[in-house]
């Protein structure tokens, strides 16, 4: 049994930072999910992939793995890379390519 540790990214819907800094610790999945023949349901018998557990920080999230004794891996959070433009940017006259409508 063993579990991933990482740091979430923020969605595509947010352009702030809310809701991340966190850190997760979810389990590998033990068994394939398959698909329900009647219904086309995708199931499940393997209880753990539903557990996600929320930690303040790494040290935390390490701390629990090693005092459980779960096999971990540590995934470090991308750093994204923000451009600044502003909107007088669109009406530059020396653009690559042409602006038109």
């Amino acid at each position: 049994m063993s579990a991933r540790i990482f740091s979430p990214a923020k969605t595509a819907m947010q352009s702030g930072k809310a809701k991340t800094g966190h850190w997760v610790l979810e389990f590998d999945p033990e068994m394939r999910k398959k698909i329900d023949p009647l219904m086309g349901y995708t199931t499940s018998g393997d209880m753990r992939s539903q557990i996600r557990l929320t930690f303040d920080t790494r040290e935390e999230a390490v701390a629990y793995a090693e005092k459980e004794g779960l096999a971990y891996r540590i995934e470090e959070p991308k750093e994204s890379k923000r451009r600044q433009i502003s909107y007088a940017e669109n009406f530059r006259y020396d653009r690559r390519t042409p602006w038109t409508h």
